[in-house]
């Protein structure tokens, strides 16, 4: 069974696009609630360890926008 795999590209914009939705649920959800720090600290880690999961299972393979190149560029 094949396991899915999105490329680094796509895998850049999903991971940029989670990033801003969950910071914008965080904020509008603390604006409207009385959320202390704990709470806070506690639901930006769940949308971190998300994002760490499915990266690590292989579904998103980030590239970092091209920013951290392994290889070394031949002048």
């Amino acid at each position: 069974m094949k396991r899915l795999q999105l490329n680094a590209l796509t895998s850049d914009v999903i991971i940029s696009i989670y990033v801003i939705v969950s910071l914008y649920f965080r904020f509008k959800l603390e604006s409207e609630t009385a959320t202390g720090t704990i709470e806070s600290l506690i639901m930006g880690l769940c949308f971190v360890t998300i994002l760490w999961a499915v990266i690590k299972l292989k579904i998103l393979n980030p590239n970092w926008f091209g920013l951290f190149n392994s290889k070394p560029s031949k002048l």
